[in-house]
Protein backbone atom coordinates (compact mmCIF):
# COMPACT_ATOMS: atom_id res chain seq x y z
CA UNK A 1 0.00 0.00 0.00
CA UNK A 2 2.87 2.30 0.72
CA UNK A 3 4.71 1.56 -2.26
CA UNK A 4 1.33 2.07 -4.31
CA UNK A 5 1.00 6.06 -2.21
CA UNK A 6 4.83 6.63 -3.78
CA UNK A 7 3.66 5.92 -6.56
CA UNK A 8 1.17 8.37 -6.92
CA UNK A 9 3.42 11.00 -6.25
CA UNK A 10 6.26 10.15 -7.54
CA UNK A 11 5.07 8.45 -11.13
CA UNK A 12 7.85 9.22 -13.16
CA UNK A 13 10.05 6.72 -10.74
CA UNK A 14 10.72 3.03 -12.03
CA UNK A 15 10.79 0.44 -9.90
CA UNK A 16 13.40 -1.47 -11.53
CA UNK A 17 15.18 -0.58 -8.63
CA UNK A 18 16.88 -0.81 -4.94
CA UNK A 19 15.08 0.22 -2.04
CA UNK A 20 15.88 1.36 1.12
CA UNK A 21 12.92 1.20 3.31
CA UNK A 22 15.03 2.62 6.54
CA UNK A 23 16.46 5.67 4.61
CA UNK A 24 15.01 8.50 6.45
CA UNK A 25 16.35 11.77 4.99
CA UNK A 26 13.62 12.86 2.39
CA UNK A 27 9.93 13.85 4.05
CA UNK A 28 6.82 14.90 2.24
CA UNK A 29 5.18 18.12 3.73
CA UNK A 30 1.51 18.24 2.87
CA UNK A 31 -1.63 19.38 4.31
CA UNK A 32 -2.48 22.81 6.31
CA UNK A 33 -3.75 23.73 3.03
CA UNK A 34 -0.97 23.17 0.69
CA UNK A 35 -2.22 22.73 -3.08
CA UNK A 36 1.32 20.92 -3.67
CA UNK A 37 3.58 18.58 -1.48
CA UNK A 38 6.79 20.21 -0.64
CA UNK A 39 9.79 18.43 0.77
CA UNK A 40 12.45 18.25 3.66
CA UNK A 41 15.80 16.95 3.32
CA UNK A 42 18.24 15.98 6.35
CA UNK A 43 21.56 17.10 4.72
CA UNK A 44 25.33 16.61 5.92
CA UNK A 45 27.95 19.39 5.34
CA UNK A 46 30.77 17.72 3.71
CA UNK A 47 31.67 17.22 -0.01
CA UNK A 48 32.09 13.55 0.10
CA UNK A 49 31.07 11.95 -3.24
CA UNK A 50 29.19 9.01 -1.42
CA UNK A 51 26.69 12.07 -0.48
CA UNK A 52 26.05 12.54 -3.74
CA UNK A 53 24.26 9.21 -4.58
CA UNK A 54 20.82 10.98 -3.56
CA UNK A 55 17.69 8.86 -4.03
CA UNK A 56 15.89 8.96 -7.35
CA UNK A 57 12.77 10.73 -5.02
CA UNK A 58 15.39 13.43 -3.45
CA UNK A 59 16.18 14.40 -7.28
CA UNK A 60 12.43 14.49 -7.98
CA UNK A 61 11.46 16.80 -5.50
CA UNK A 62 15.02 19.15 -5.86
CA UNK A 63 13.71 19.12 -9.60
CA UNK A 64 10.17 19.93 -8.99
CA UNK A 65 10.61 22.49 -6.49
CA UNK A 66 10.27 26.54 -7.28
CA UNK A 67 12.23 27.63 -4.18
CA UNK A 68 15.22 26.15 -2.00
CA UNK A 69 15.48 26.55 0.92
CA UNK A 70 18.78 26.31 2.75
CA UNK A 71 20.13 26.54 6.56
CA UNK A 72 22.48 30.01 5.45
CA UNK A 73 23.63 31.63 2.30
CA UNK A 74 27.24 30.22 1.99
CA UNK A 75 27.78 32.38 -1.80
CA UNK A 76 28.12 35.47 0.24
CA UNK A 77 31.38 34.01 1.75
CA UNK A 78 33.09 34.21 -2.04
CA UNK A 79 34.86 37.03 -1.53
CA UNK A 80 35.93 36.56 2.11
CA UNK A 81 36.54 32.74 2.25
CA UNK A 82 39.21 30.40 1.08
CA UNK A 83 37.90 26.95 2.25
CA UNK A 84 41.85 25.32 1.35
CA UNK A 85 43.87 24.38 4.36
CA UNK A 86 47.49 24.72 3.20
CA UNK A 87 49.10 26.22 0.26
CA UNK A 88 50.37 24.87 -2.79
CA UNK A 89 53.96 24.45 -3.49
CA UNK A 90 54.93 24.59 -7.32
CA UNK A 91 58.28 24.08 -8.63
CA UNK A 92 59.69 24.76 -12.68
CA UNK A 93 60.97 22.53 -14.71
CA UNK A 94 63.86 23.21 -16.79
CA UNK A 95 61.60 25.72 -19.46
CA UNK A 96 60.36 27.11 -16.44
CA UNK A 97 56.75 25.51 -17.08
CA UNK A 98 55.60 25.25 -13.71
CA UNK A 99 54.28 22.06 -12.04
CA UNK A 100 53.25 21.33 -8.27
CA UNK A 101 55.28 18.57 -6.72
CA UNK A 102 52.14 16.87 -5.14
CA UNK A 103 49.84 15.02 -6.13
CA UNK A 104 48.13 14.22 -3.40
CA UNK A 105 44.20 16.15 -3.28
CA UNK A 106 44.80 19.41 -0.97
CA UNK A 107 42.27 19.01 2.14
CA UNK A 108 39.63 22.18 2.32
CA UNK A 109 37.36 22.34 5.68
CA UNK A 110 34.68 21.05 3.94
CA UNK A 111 36.83 17.99 2.78
CA UNK A 112 39.49 17.48 -0.25
CA UNK A 113 39.45 17.68 -3.67
CA UNK A 114 38.37 14.04 -4.03
CA UNK A 115 34.88 15.12 -2.97
CA UNK A 116 32.76 17.14 -5.20
CA UNK A 117 33.14 20.31 -6.25
CA UNK A 118 31.06 21.66 -3.46
CA UNK A 119 29.92 20.48 -0.53
CA UNK A 120 26.16 19.14 -0.46
CA UNK A 121 24.36 22.19 0.54
CA UNK A 122 25.86 24.61 -1.79
CA UNK A 123 25.55 22.49 -4.42
CA UNK A 124 21.93 22.37 -3.58
CA UNK A 125 22.26 26.14 -3.71
CA UNK A 126 24.77 26.28 -7.25
CA UNK A 127 21.62 24.34 -8.62
CA UNK A 128 19.28 26.41 -7.66
CA UNK A 129 20.55 29.45 -9.06
CA UNK A 130 21.90 27.63 -12.18
CA UNK A 131 17.96 26.19 -13.02
CA UNK A 132 17.10 29.90 -11.98
CA UNK A 133 15.26 29.07 -9.14
CA UNK A 134 14.40 30.92 -6.05
CA UNK A 135 16.68 30.95 -2.88
CA UNK A 136 15.60 31.46 0.34
CA UNK A 137 17.87 30.96 3.39
CA UNK A 138 16.64 30.33 6.92
CA UNK A 139 19.69 32.03 9.02
CA UNK A 140 21.76 34.68 7.92
CA UNK A 141 25.52 34.00 7.79
CA UNK A 142 26.53 36.82 10.71
CA UNK A 143 23.47 35.04 13.22
CA UNK A 144 25.64 31.50 12.20
CA UNK A 145 29.13 33.59 12.93
CA UNK A 146 28.11 34.89 16.01
CA UNK A 147 26.42 31.73 17.25
CA UNK A 148 29.09 29.43 17.13
CA UNK A 149 31.72 32.09 18.16
CA UNK A 150 31.85 30.94 21.78
CA UNK A 151 33.69 27.64 20.52
CA UNK A 152 36.49 29.29 19.45
CA UNK A 153 37.20 27.99 16.02
CA UNK A 154 39.09 29.30 13.70
CA UNK A 155 38.37 31.31 10.84
CA UNK A 156 34.88 30.76 9.16
CA UNK A 157 35.56 26.97 10.06
CA UNK A 158 32.34 27.74 12.58
CA UNK A 159 30.35 27.42 9.41
CA UNK A 160 30.85 24.12 9.57
CA UNK A 161 29.52 22.07 12.62
CA UNK A 162 31.22 18.70 11.60
CA UNK A 163 34.34 20.92 12.99
CA UNK A 164 33.02 20.21 16.59
CA UNK A 165 32.50 16.77 16.33
CA UNK A 166 34.73 14.21 17.54
CA UNK A 167 33.91 11.22 15.37
CA UNK A 168 33.71 13.09 11.63
CA UNK A 169 34.19 9.81 9.89
CA UNK A 170 31.62 7.72 12.42
CA UNK A 171 28.55 10.32 11.95
CA UNK A 172 29.26 10.42 8.58
CA UNK A 173 29.09 6.53 8.39
CA UNK A 174 25.68 6.97 10.56
CA UNK A 175 24.04 9.89 7.63
CA UNK A 176 24.99 7.52 5.05
CA UNK A 177 22.61 4.86 6.84
CA UNK A 178 19.62 7.33 6.58
CA UNK A 179 18.85 6.67 10.51
CA UNK A 180 18.15 10.00 11.41
CA UNK A 181 17.38 8.72 15.28
CA UNK A 182 20.30 7.15 15.61
CA UNK A 183 22.47 9.99 14.04
CA UNK A 184 20.43 12.28 16.77
CA UNK A 185 21.43 10.15 19.07
CA UNK A 186 25.28 10.09 18.39
CA UNK A 187 25.60 14.19 17.31
CA UNK A 188 24.04 14.55 21.09
CA UNK A 189 26.47 12.51 22.59
CA UNK A 190 29.47 14.88 20.68
CA UNK A 191 27.95 18.22 21.66
CA UNK A 192 28.32 17.21 25.67
CA UNK A 193 31.48 18.59 25.48
CA UNK A 194 30.46 21.56 25.11
CA UNK A 195 28.33 23.34 27.95
CA UNK A 196 24.71 24.03 26.33
CA UNK A 197 26.56 22.65 22.66
CA UNK A 198 22.99 20.86 22.08
CA UNK A 199 20.39 23.25 22.93
CA UNK A 200 22.59 26.09 21.55
CA UNK A 201 23.48 24.42 18.02
CA UNK A 202 20.23 22.12 17.52
CA UNK A 203 17.21 23.06 19.73
CA UNK A 204 17.39 26.96 20.11
CA UNK A 205 17.58 26.93 16.12
CA UNK A 206 15.01 24.76 15.54
CA UNK A 207 12.19 27.06 16.45
CA UNK A 208 13.36 29.88 14.28
CA UNK A 209 14.08 27.89 10.79
CA UNK A 210 10.44 25.89 11.73
CA UNK A 211 9.05 29.07 11.77
CA UNK A 212 10.90 30.33 7.98
CA UNK A 213 9.88 27.01 6.84
CA UNK A 214 6.22 27.75 7.80
CA UNK A 215 6.74 31.35 6.21
CA UNK A 216 7.79 29.95 3.27
CA UNK A 217 5.31 27.61 2.55
CA UNK A 218 2.43 29.48 2.96
CA UNK A 219 3.51 31.46 -0.08
CA UNK A 220 2.01 28.63 -1.86
CA UNK A 221 5.67 27.32 -4.06
CA UNK A 222 6.88 24.26 -4.00
CA UNK A 223 9.84 24.04 -1.61
CA UNK A 224 13.07 21.76 -1.16
CA UNK A 225 14.24 22.80 2.07
CA UNK A 226 17.68 21.02 3.08
CA UNK A 227 18.85 21.31 6.50
CA UNK A 228 21.58 19.41 8.78
CA UNK A 229 20.43 15.77 9.45
CA UNK A 230 20.83 16.66 12.80
CA UNK A 231 17.46 19.06 12.60
CA UNK A 232 14.85 16.38 12.09
CA UNK A 233 14.47 14.07 14.60
CA UNK A 234 13.93 14.21 18.21
CA UNK A 235 10.52 15.72 20.06
CA UNK A 236 12.25 19.50 19.06
CA UNK A 237 13.44 18.55 15.73
CA UNK A 238 11.86 20.11 12.66
CA UNK A 239 9.64 17.12 11.99
CA UNK A 240 7.67 17.48 15.04
CA UNK A 241 7.77 21.08 14.36
CA UNK A 242 6.22 21.36 11.46
CA UNK A 243 3.33 19.21 12.95
CA UNK A 244 2.46 21.15 15.63
CA UNK A 245 2.37 23.71 12.80
CA UNK A 246 -0.47 21.44 11.43
CA UNK A 247 1.93 20.04 8.44
CA UNK A 248 1.78 15.95 7.62
CA UNK A 249 4.93 15.05 7.20
CA UNK A 250 6.09 11.56 5.90
CA UNK A 251 8.88 9.69 5.14
CA UNK A 252 9.66 8.78 1.69
CA UNK A 253 11.24 5.91 0.98
CA UNK A 254 14.71 5.98 -0.98
CA UNK A 255 14.83 3.90 -3.80
CA UNK A 256 17.73 4.12 -5.94
CA UNK A 257 17.28 3.35 -10.14
CA UNK A 258 20.50 1.18 -12.23
CA UNK A 259 20.14 3.68 -14.89
CA UNK A 260 19.86 7.92 -14.06
CA UNK A 261 16.39 9.12 -13.83
CA UNK A 262 15.63 11.95 -15.77
CA UNK A 263 14.99 14.06 -12.81
CA UNK A 264 19.03 13.07 -12.07
CA UNK A 265 20.19 14.15 -15.14
CA UNK A 266 18.15 17.27 -15.50
CA UNK A 267 19.47 18.25 -12.04
CA UNK A 268 23.25 17.36 -13.00
CA UNK A 269 22.69 19.34 -16.71
CA UNK A 270 22.69 22.47 -15.11
CA UNK A 271 26.71 23.06 -14.61
CA UNK A 272 27.09 26.84 -15.77
CA UNK A 273 25.89 30.01 -15.35
CA UNK A 274 25.88 32.71 -17.54
CA UNK A 275 27.09 36.25 -16.59
CA UNK A 276 26.77 38.97 -18.89
CA UNK A 277 27.41 42.58 -18.41
CA UNK A 278 26.01 44.94 -21.57
CA UNK A 279 27.43 48.39 -20.85
CA UNK A 280 31.07 46.82 -20.33
CA UNK A 281 30.67 44.09 -23.24
CA UNK A 282 31.64 41.61 -20.78
CA UNK A 283 30.64 37.92 -20.60
CA UNK A 284 31.47 34.83 -18.70
CA UNK A 285 30.20 31.46 -17.75
CA UNK A 286 31.09 30.29 -14.42
CA UNK A 287 30.18 27.15 -12.56
CA UNK A 288 27.70 28.62 -10.84
CA UNK A 289 26.66 32.07 -9.96
CA UNK A 290 29.24 34.61 -8.96
CA UNK A 291 29.08 37.18 -6.02
CA UNK A 292 29.14 40.90 -7.87
CA UNK A 293 31.70 43.11 -6.35
CA UNK A 294 31.10 46.82 -6.84
CA UNK A 295 33.89 49.60 -5.87
CA UNK A 296 34.28 51.73 -2.98
CA UNK A 297 36.87 53.99 -5.10
CA UNK A 298 37.67 53.90 -8.75
CA UNK A 299 40.49 50.69 -8.40
CA UNK A 300 37.66 48.95 -11.09
CA UNK A 301 34.65 48.56 -12.76
CA UNK A 302 33.76 45.40 -11.75
CA UNK A 303 34.43 42.12 -9.32
CA UNK A 304 33.24 38.80 -9.52
CA UNK A 305 33.84 35.44 -7.77
CA UNK A 306 32.90 32.60 -7.59
CA UNK A 307 34.54 29.37 -5.34
CA UNK A 308 33.83 25.50 -4.99
CA UNK A 309 34.18 25.43 -1.46
CA UNK A 310 34.35 21.77 -1.45
CA UNK A 311 37.47 21.67 -3.26
CA UNK A 312 38.73 25.11 -2.28
CA UNK A 313 38.48 26.23 -6.11
CA UNK A 314 38.05 29.71 -7.10
CA UNK A 315 37.43 31.66 -10.28
CA UNK A 316 37.84 35.75 -10.17
CA UNK A 317 36.86 38.55 -12.60
CA UNK A 318 38.29 41.94 -11.93
CA UNK A 319 37.26 44.73 -14.63
CA UNK A 320 39.62 47.85 -15.17
CA UNK A 321 38.71 51.34 -17.33
CA UNK A 322 41.68 52.06 -19.57
CA UNK A 323 42.77 55.74 -18.58
CA UNK A 324 45.70 55.36 -20.12
CA UNK A 325 47.04 54.32 -24.04
CA UNK A 326 49.14 51.24 -22.79
CA UNK A 327 48.85 47.86 -24.76
CA UNK A 328 47.72 44.66 -23.15
CA UNK A 329 51.67 43.22 -22.79
CA UNK A 330 52.02 46.55 -19.99
CA UNK A 331 49.37 45.54 -18.71
CA UNK A 332 50.01 41.97 -18.18
CA UNK A 333 53.34 43.38 -16.38
CA UNK A 334 51.51 45.53 -14.14
CA UNK A 335 48.73 43.00 -12.94
CA UNK A 336 50.39 39.26 -13.23
CA UNK A 337 52.94 39.37 -10.56
CA UNK A 338 54.90 36.41 -12.55
CA UNK A 339 57.67 34.25 -10.67
CA UNK A 340 60.66 34.94 -12.18
CA UNK A 341 61.17 31.27 -12.80
CA UNK A 342 58.02 31.22 -15.01
CA UNK A 343 57.19 34.60 -16.95
CA UNK A 344 54.16 35.47 -18.73
CA UNK A 345 53.49 34.22 -22.50
CA UNK A 346 51.29 35.79 -25.16
CA UNK A 347 48.21 33.45 -26.30
CA UNK A 348 46.56 33.80 -29.59
CA UNK A 349 42.81 33.47 -29.45
CA UNK A 350 40.38 31.82 -31.35
CA UNK A 351 38.91 34.78 -32.02
CA UNK A 352 41.54 36.30 -33.67
CA UNK A 353 42.55 38.31 -30.46
CA UNK A 354 44.77 37.93 -27.93
CA UNK A 355 45.81 37.66 -24.34
CA UNK A 356 48.86 36.79 -21.91
CA UNK A 357 48.78 34.56 -19.79
CA UNK A 358 50.79 33.01 -16.79
CA UNK A 359 51.67 32.18 -12.85
CA UNK A 360 51.06 34.80 -10.38
CA UNK A 361 52.21 35.10 -6.62
CA UNK A 362 50.42 37.74 -4.31
CA UNK A 363 48.19 38.04 -1.09
CA UNK A 364 45.68 36.85 -0.66
CA UNK A 365 45.31 34.40 -3.08
CA UNK A 366 48.66 33.07 -2.75
CA UNK A 367 49.55 31.20 -6.33
CA UNK A 368 47.24 31.41 -9.28
CA UNK A 369 46.74 31.33 -13.00
CA UNK A 370 46.01 34.84 -14.47
CA UNK A 371 44.90 35.83 -17.89
CA UNK A 372 44.67 39.46 -18.92
CA UNK A 373 42.58 40.21 -22.28
CA UNK A 374 41.66 44.07 -23.62
CA UNK A 375 38.99 46.23 -25.59
CA UNK A 376 39.21 49.68 -26.38
CA UNK A 377 37.13 50.63 -23.06
CA UNK A 378 38.43 48.02 -20.43
CA UNK A 379 41.21 45.23 -19.36
CA UNK A 380 39.99 42.34 -17.22
CA UNK A 381 42.26 40.38 -15.09
CA UNK A 382 40.93 36.49 -14.74
CA UNK A 383 41.90 34.74 -12.16
CA UNK A 384 41.94 31.18 -11.63
CA UNK A 385 43.43 28.93 -8.52
CA UNK A 386 42.88 25.97 -6.32
CA UNK A 387 44.61 22.66 -4.99
CA UNK A 388 47.50 20.52 -6.09
CA UNK A 389 45.36 18.93 -8.34
CA UNK A 390 43.23 21.72 -9.44
CA UNK A 391 46.64 23.68 -10.12
CA UNK A 392 48.33 21.15 -12.28
CA UNK A 393 45.70 20.35 -14.14
CA UNK A 394 43.56 22.40 -17.34
CA UNK A 395 40.86 23.53 -15.73
CA UNK A 396 42.08 27.54 -15.07
CA UNK A 397 42.53 27.71 -19.22
CA UNK A 398 39.20 25.66 -19.70
CA UNK A 399 37.72 29.16 -17.72
CA UNK A 400 39.83 31.27 -19.54
CA UNK A 401 38.71 30.22 -22.72
CA UNK A 402 34.77 31.05 -21.00
CA UNK A 403 35.28 34.57 -20.99
CA UNK A 404 35.30 37.21 -23.45
CA UNK A 405 34.73 41.16 -24.55
CA UNK A 406 32.67 42.21 -27.00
Amino acid sequence: MFRFALLLVFPFISFAQKVDEQHQLLWEISGNGLAESSYLFGSFHSNDKRLFHLSDSTFYALDRAKVVALETDVFSLFDEWDTRISSVDVNYDNAGQPYVSSSNPSETYYGDEDGMPQFLDAFFQQYCYNADKAFSPLESVDFQLNLLSDFNLPDFSNMRLESLLMDKEDMLEMYLTGDIYKLDEMLRASLALYPDGYDKLIIGRNETMAQEIDTILRNGDVLFCAVGAGHLAGNTGLINLLRRKGYQLRMITASYSEAPTKERVHVFSHRFYEYSNDSLGLHARFPGKPKILTPENDEFDLKLVYRDFGQGNSYELEVYPRTQDIGLEQIAENYIASPMQSPVRRIQLDNGGEAYEGLADSYPEGLYWARVIMDEESFVVIKAYGGNKFMNSPRAQRFFEQVWLD
